[in-house]
């Protein structure tokens, strides 16, 4: 057998020869909204080593002169912003539906193949980070951001839950069927009755991948047979999920709708509340006093009334979307008049992946200025996350995210529904 020495020789001084140093790019922004401030900058120029900003200021003539080893991305036109952030999306599996058993019509590599166009739609809708706030089948979230991760597919950072901690028959439950019909265990893997279980729950699922912690502190409006005002969790067995996850340096999240539950996770010490559809003036002081962040879905009670209706849903599930969706928005204007942190979440997949930023607008409706929302959906989300030192703002140092969008969203948030370039970690994903 021969060989051809010139491909072999070829191949070896591949495997050997040093890498290139990564492209710099020169991104001339037109505008350009510096939220650590809360202030709109004229024709500044954003200098990006690999996947972190290197400088920012103003414009030079000298900048557009591109030389070896650097490329020049006009953004003349646009004005420029951190990437957003949504802390309260489910990327894995399919939209919300009147079918109560779709969860049980595809497999797990099914929700993880949708999850990857899920993950696609949310990036190219200038969304370069997510919480993933859970899935029914236990670690799908994780696979599909390893292999975001990995380069393998397109889609936002993640930081993921794993699975919900959730009481038997609770709000994280698959739910509406028969007594006698079993549901898969890979979509019970969070189910935990006691403090005991909840702590080896939190174990289980930090070692599965997650990076944070969802405890289901209520009953759920989209979960079948339970009551959102009712607690699920004793203030005691959801502070044993706080006190085991601080043990690995993460935090916990509570869904929480009703007004006991909020106070009870409040005081537990979780990271953050999502929903608060019946937080009252108590809960508000508690969140106050406690710095709990407060992430409301303000958006989607619109979406559910419309297409429920159209898609003919369940009347318990229409009933208490309605019940809810004011007293929601109501909370949220006081808790956003009382300085309670606010961070935007919007529980994307109940509605379409990619019409995130629709909810900018709410949040102006009832009680942010344009600037509070998107600073809601950037810097504030990164502290929550704990992660403001490398996300959040474009600053020397942090993660090269941005987004290019037509017109002025600190004076009008629908512009950010206009998304004309995206960059992730110094990758250029999109541009119109």
């Amino acid at each position: 057998m021969k060989f051809h020495c010139a491909s072999w020789i070829c191949f070896a001084w591949f495997l050997v020869a040093p890498a290139h140093a990564a492209e710099i790019l020169v991104v001339r922004a037109g505008k350009l909204i510096d939220v650590e401030r809360g202030r709109v900058l004229d024709d500044q120029a954003i200098r990006i080593d690999g996947d972190r900003v290197v400088s920012v200021g103003d414009f030079k003539a000298s900048d557009f002169k591109a030389s070896a080893g650097e490329r020049v991305i006009d953004w003349s036109a646009f004005t420029v912003l951190p990437g957003l952030m949504d802390l309260h999306t489910h990327l894995v599996g399919d939209i919300s539906s009147a079918e109560i058993a779709a969860p049980l019509y595809s497999s797990a590599a099914d929700d993880a193949l949708k999850g990857v166009a899920n993950a696609r739609s949310t990036l190219r809708a200038g969304f370069t980070t997510v919480r993933d706030v859970g899935c029914y089948r236990a670690f799908t979230d994780v696979a599909l951001r390893n292999a975001i991760d990995g380069g393998i597919v397109e889609g936002p950072r993640m930081f993921v839950a794993g699975a919900y901690i959730t009481v038997s028959g609770g709000g994280g439950e698959v739910t509406g069927f028969s007594a006698d019909v079993l549901v898969p265990e890979e979509m019970r893997r969070g189910v935990a009755n006691s403090e005991p279980e909840v702590r080896q729950r939190v174990r289980e699922l930090i070692r599965g991948g997650a990076t944070f912690i969802k405890v289901i502190a209520t009953g759920a409006v989209l979960a079948a047979g339970t009551t959102p005002g009712a607690a699920e969790y004793s203030e005691a067995e959801i502070r044993a999920a706080v006190e085991e996850a601080a043990q690995y340096g993460i935090f916990v999240t509570a869904h929480a709708h009703g007004a006991e539950g909020i106070k009870r996770a409040v005081r537990a010490g979780v990271r953050s509340i999502e929903h608060a559809s019946y937080l009252d003036d108590e809960g508000i002081a508690l969140m106050k006093k406690h710095g709990t962040w407060l992430v409301a879905d303000i958006y989607n009670g619109d979406y559910i009334a419309e297409v429920g209706r159209r898609d003919h849903w369940s009347a318990e599930i229409l009933r208490k979307n309605d019940e809810t969706t004011q007293r929601q928005r109501e909370g949220f204007a006081k808790a956003a008049k009382a300085g309670v942190r606010i961070a935007f979440g919007t529980d994307s997949g109940v509605y379409p992946h990619g019409d995130n930023a629709r909810q900018f607008a709410y949040m102006v409706r009832y009680g942010l200025t344009p600037m509070d929302a998107i600073r809601a959906a950037t810097i504030n989300a990164a502290q929550l996350l704990g992660k403001e030192r490398d996300l959040g703002s474009l600053a020397n140092g942090k993660f090269a995210d941005l987004i290019a969008v037509e017109g002025d969203p600190s004076v009008d948030v629908e512009k950010l529904r206009q998304v004309r370039g995206v960059i992730k970690a110094g990758r250029q994903v999109r541009l119109d």
